[in-house]
């Protein structure tokens, strides 16, 4: 019968001591092939390389042992049969103590020298290790269990660590050459920029033989994730400027000039610079993909207006992407009044658009004579059709799919993408989450625009300051109350939005006009009492989190979080963001009361900032990078081991060196290149 060789890189389940019930746990890890197993490395380390004499152990401390089996118990309790293995050295006995394992038994042989590493505990006044770990001494073998730093994988149901660091030896020692037949960098790179041979550090990750040489294969691994991410997303950008072509912009600059004597303010340094980098993109006849990263009210709308004049005086048309109705409706009227001057014809599409209008717009946008088109999905259908789409502007991208993006891009010429967000994301983050878009920033305030007043309120000054806020209401301002939960939980001692709702209405609020406004509600019930608070007609609105991201209300001069300490810190500062976009002055009051330091500590930063990058790299401290990966709508994490944040200085330099060699032409004749190029067709990244 033929021997079945062990696949490369094909299924795990071949590879030796797997089999079909393993394989089925390894692939919940996302392990499916043995290059997924070998590059399935340890979450941590536990240095297991430093004997201790018994004589020297102590309870509640983790030691290893080295001994000999003594004797092996089996003690047939009732439903836990209970394995004592008594291990002795020189200077003392400890018996090793297994539950409900029986099979253990046949395991250990008296005589027999052992490794033993574990937790030391007290039991009826004798010292004893639960459960450690073992390794039965060899000397032709090296141990991987106990006696060295040990690596501890994560782990799924079916899975467990001993099995699975042996499967990983095997594969190790078996498959390795296999899968990297050779490094894809060069000796001369390795050499130049101090990086371990790949097969060396993925033996290091897995099975160390000291901290020094795992930190160098660390290095190696982090270096190679952020290095290929790079060349991957840079060559994506270079093909783009190959592959498609767009509608370059060429009579802007009187136009530039006009829109900016017809603005009522002046515009900030940063809206400037913005305005320079796009329309030197909007200039050329390869499409432009930039990013608009601004706080909440830093004036992203004025700076995207002016693409939007631009590509409407060069004749072609243009989309404007909104995640809600209420959102484009406001788009829509900023816009209306921003290009009146310039006589451009815009239109506004939503699902509630009526059905006449809607089939008159339609048209006018196939014919070429409606210039702007803003709205939500619906101008993601199939009949909305454009006579010359020359630049895409989305708002809020996340909110869209990546598939429902992308329909608005797939013609020919492909149109300019502007994509917008009021998410601060730290450099670090921004340049890995967009690094195939180019960033421009704005970080000033509009002029006459005021800081908000944020204070962290104890309960006991809660009457203050509500009638505080009832003597703004009654002078014709608007309040905000914000809450964590609709209804009360018995499990949680929350206040909650319906219940402080009525109770408002009832005592401090009984004259003043009130909505409430929860994602239970339907989006037309939300958009209705979110479009009264706009127009005035309610003067408080309780609400959840759902304005976080909500509509532009200046005379919006106050509000109050309930419970502060149950939203994220850049959260709470995105809801701050809905009031302080007028004239006025504004005051945020944060009701909390914080039971841990970071609680504590997020309440001190809002009352000291108002600055949105400051609050999300602070934000990125207490949180780590995690919750920032969804704006890729990426299911998987981006990084195996490597982490922006804490890895800045390799995701530097591996980035810096990835756009040197992508911008030299000569590379690919390169020896460097080929290995690069080579590793990437057998291993694509998808980013």
């Amino acid at each position: 019968m033929k021997t079945q060789t062990p696949p490369q890189t094909g299924n795990v389940r071949y590879l030796k001591g797997v089999g079909p019930k393993r394989a089925f746990a390894l692939e919940k890890l996302g392990i499916h092939s043995v290059h997924d197993l070998i590059y399935f490395f340890p979450r941590r380390y536990e240095d297991r390389s430093h004997f201790k004499s018994i004589s020297e152990v102590r309870p509640g401390e983790s030691a290893t042992v080295r001994g000999k089996v003594l004797a092996v118990k089996l003690k047939p309790v009732r439903r836990m049969p209970i394995v004592e293995v008594l291990i002795g050295d020189a200077n003392g006995i400890i018996p090793a103590v297994w539950f409900n394992q029986p099979y253990l038994r046949s395991h250990f042989t008296a005589g027999r020298d052992v490794i033993v590493f574990g937790k030391v505990d007290l039991y009826q006044g004798r010292m004893q290790m639960i459960s450690p770990e073992y390794e039965f001494v060899d000397p032709d073998e090296e141990g991987i269990h106990a006696g060295r730093i040990t690596p501890i994988y994560p782990l799924t149901e079916g899975l467990f660590q001993r099995s699975l660091r042996s499967t990983l030896k095997d594969a190790v020692e078996s498959q390795l050459e296999k899968i990297i037949p050779r490094d894809f960098l060069s000796e001369a790179f390795r050499q130049k920029h101090q990086l371990m041979e790949l097969r060396d550090a993925v033996r290091e990750m897995h099975f160390p033989v000291s901290f020094e040489r795992l930190e160098a294969a660390r290095q190696r691994i982090i270096f190679d994730e952020f290095f290929l991410f790079e060349i991957t997303l840079l060559k994506k950008v270079e093909n783009m400027k190959t592959k498609y072509c767009s509608y370059a912009l060429q009579d802007i600059h009187p136009w530039i000039e006009e829109f900016f004597q017809s603005l009522p303010f002046q515009l900030t340094a940063g809206q400037l610079q913005a305005i320079s980098e796009i329309t030197g993109d909007l200039k050329k006849s390869y499409p432009m993909n930039r990013l608009l990263m601004g706080d909440v009210g830093s004036g992203k709308t004025v700076v995207a207006a002016l693409a939007l004049l631009l590509t409407a005086k060069n004749k072609y048309q243009s989309a404007f992407l909104v995640p809600t109705e209420i959102l484009a409706e406001q788009h829509y009227q900023t816009l209306e009044k921003l290009l009146k001057p310039f006589s451009v014809s815009l239109g506004l599409l939503t699902s509630s658009t009526p059905p006449q209008r809607r089939e008159r717009m339609l048209a006018e946008l196939a014919q070429g004579t409606l210039s702007i088109l803003i709205g939500t999905h619906a101008i993601l259908r199939e009949n909305v059709r454009f006579s010359c789409l020359a630049l895409v502007i989305i708002d809020e991208q996340h909110k869209f799919g990546v598939h429902q993006r992308c329909q608005l891009l797939n013609t020919n010429p492909r149109p300019h993408q502007l994509v917008m967000t009021a998410t601060p994301i730290p450099r670090t983050l921004a340049l890995t989450l967009y690094a195939d878009l180019d960033i421009s920033v704005l970080r000033e305030l509009p002029t006459g625009r005021q800081p908000v007043k944020t204070y962290w309120i104890t309960r006991d000054k809660q009457n203050q300051i509500l009638q505080h806020i009832l003597e703004k209401v009654q002078q014709g301002e608007q309040a905000y109350f914000i809450f964590p939960l609709i209804e009360e939980t018995e499990k949680m001692d929350l206040l909650a939005a319906k219940r402080e709702f009525e109770h408002l209405k009832k005592k401090t609020f009984a004259k003043v006009s009130m909505g409430l406004v929860h994602g239970r509600l339907s989006q037309d019930e939300r958009d209705y009492v979110m479009r009264s608070f706009r127009k005035g007609d309610i003067s408080v609105l309780v609400a959840t989190s759902v304005v976080e991201v909500g509509v532009d209300n200046p005379n919006a001069t106050v509000m109050v979080i309930e419970n502060a300490e149950r939203f994220g810190l850049s959260q709470l500062h995105q809801m701050r963001g809905r009031i302080g976009r007028g004239s006025r002055p504004s005051e945020c009051f944060l009701f909390g009361e914080p039971k841990t330091e970071e609680g504590k500590r997020r309440m001190r930063i809002l009352t000291k900032s108002n600055d949105g990058f400051l609050i999300a790299e602070e934000d990125l401290k207490l949180r780590g990078p995690g919750d920032f990966w969804g704006t890729r709508q990426s299911g998987d994490p981006m990084f195996r081991i490597a982490d922006p944040i804490r890895d800045y200085s390799i995701f530097s330099k591996a980035r810096e060196i990835a756009i040197d060699l992508v911008k030299r032409h000569a590379i690919n004749q390169s020896e460097e290149w080929n290995g690069i190029k080579n590793h990437l067709e057998q291993f694509p990244l998808h980013y």
